[in-house]
């Protein structure tokens, strides 16, 4: 199949499946007004522009790149041997910064080559602005698919792709428009984020704290002082440098362990063993622990608290009775953790079918996450329409694109044919991906993810899921101005 040009839709495209141009985007507006709190787009966007592909894709397929009508930047490509199918991306971070930043979609159309070279075309959001916000990604990713649609007609089949917190953002397309005949047809969620952010980032709620107690430079005692919910304060200038060098100065982490003072070793110790982070990512998780709930409480939530530490005792240091004691306690502001609850948790009322692929050593999405979503979704009475696969790996970024091009593969299989894999078969499957790809198929078909609360601290009331019922989220978005705003 040969890719469209600047003229043409695809040919197998039908009339009886395409809307006409005038009337989609009319619905478009309305049905990505209407949901999620999202505002409709007031202007008409420029088509997608065509533009030089990765180097890896430069003679395989053509590209494209524009900025939807919310102002996000978003990258797409079709092979030159198309075969009818689209992948939708969600990235993950959130990223930081007022603006949407136009490489970041074409960053990840690279990351995810794979995609392409098995012959799917790609579109992907840099969604409108950085910053936190499930429910603007989700409505910033349905709208590339729109586009997606209007330029190149509908595809024969259209899977979402999420990896880490773009797992949580494709989960919440998945529900918030998968509902809509003909949108999507399956989703693919990788080492996602998929414990929602109202728990989610607990067990960085907890570093935040725990590790204050231990260090005292966070803020200093002789700087300006503010809760520790608030990640930073508002005017602070610390940058990540600074952060990092903090972190030094306390624990040593940088340092061969020869080097650290005994203090410095027994401070890492108490810090990794209460809050069960990795050592390799403590400094990113302290870093998201710092800016990134800055933004989410200083810019999206207008200052209010939605966190709590309250009602947890930590446990693991070298003085348990001492750190429960010291350590700064807050409770949430119940509208501030409905919010976010509303804006990024899931209900699991997910009537598509859903593969999962993550690191059982994934040091940032803890696989954890993924016992959180099954049993989200068994609690929405969904449980069948997800199957969850694991892999021996150890990274949390990018896994092995042999197991990428697998899984897409399966779930494309699973869409067509109606016939539910197993993990088992998955694993089985990979083999002939990575003939071609070779980077290595690391399943284990066998492993199950313990409890969520065996790995992040429950809050009390905390271990029943999903986190947000579909009752509640009916009943929140009546409220005006419920959620955190695009």
């Amino acid at each position: 199949m040969t890719t469209p040009d600047a003229s043409t839709r695809v040919p197998w495209a039908s009339h009886r499946r395409r809307r006409p141009a005038v009337v989609a985007a009319v619905l478009a507006a309305v049905f990505l007004g209407t949901l999620g709190n999202v505002p409709a787009a007031h202007a008409r966007p420029a088509s997608p522009a065509p533009t030089a592909c990765p180097p890896d894709l430069a003679d395989k397929a053509r590209c494209y790149t524009g900025q939807d009508a919310n102002g996000a930047h978003y990258t797409m490509a079709v092979p030159t041997d198309w075969n009818g199918s689209l992948v939708v991306h969600a990235h993950g971070g959130p990223d930081l910064g007022d603006s949407s930043d136009p490489s970041r979609s074409t960053d990840d159309l690279e990351r995810w080559a794979v995609m392409v070279d098995e012959g799917y075309a790609w579109a992907g959001s840099a969604y409108r602005r950085g910053g936190y916000g499930a429910r603007m990604a989700a409505a910033d990713t349905e709208n590339v698919r729109r586009v997606f649609t209007e330029r190149f007609g509908r595809p024969e089949r259209t899977y979402l792709h999420g990896q880490s917190w773009g797992g949580n953002v494709a989960a919440k397309v998945a529900e918030t428009y998968g509902g809509r005949p003909g949108a999507y047809d399956g989703v693919l969620l990788t080492n996602g984020v998929l414990g929602g952010g109202s728990r989610g980032y607990d067990h960085r709620v907890d570093l935040r704290a725990v590790y204050q107690y231990y260090c005292h430079n966070h803020p200093r005692p002789t700087e300006p002082q503010y809760p520790l919910w608030q990640g930073l304060r508002p005017d602070s200038t610390m940058t990540t440098a600074g952060l990092r060098a903090r972190l030094q100065e306390c624990t040593g982490y940088a340092s061969e362990p020869g080097d650290r003072t005994a203090l410095q070793q027994r401070n890492l110790d108490d810090i990794l063993a209460v809050t069960r982070i990795p050592e390799r990512t403590l400094e990113s998780h302290l870093r998201f622990a710092t800016f990134t709930f800055r933004d989410i409480v200083t810019n999206r939530l207008g200052g209010r608290n939605p966190w709590s530490n309250r009602g947890v005792r930590y446990s693991g240091s070298h003085d348990d009775k001492a750190l429960n004691a010291g350590v700064e306690r807050f409770s949430a502001d119940p509208s501030a953790r409905r919010d976010l609850s509303y804006d990024s948790d899931l209900t699991g009322r997910v009537s598509l079918p859903v593969l999962t692929l993550h690191a059982i050593d994934d040091p940032t999405a803890f696989v954890e996450h993924e016992a959180a979503y099954r049993a989200t979704v068994q609690g929405a009475g969904r449980g069948g329409n997800l199957v969850q696969t694991f892999t021996k790996e150890a990274e949390h970024s990018s896994l092995s694109d042999s197991e990428y091009a697998n899984s897409i593969s399966a779930l494309d299989t699973w869409v067509r044919s109606g016939r539910k894999p197993t993990p088992r078969s998955v694993a089985a499957s990979c083999g002939a991906f990575d003939a071609t790809y070779g980077g290595g198929c690391f399943y284990d078909p066998g492993y199950r993810p313990a409890p969520y609360a065996s790995r992040v601290r429950s809050r009390p009331g905390g271990l029943g899921w999903p986190a947000m019922t579909a009752a509640q989220e009916r009943a929140w978005s009546r409220i005006d101005g419920v959620g955190i705003a695009p």
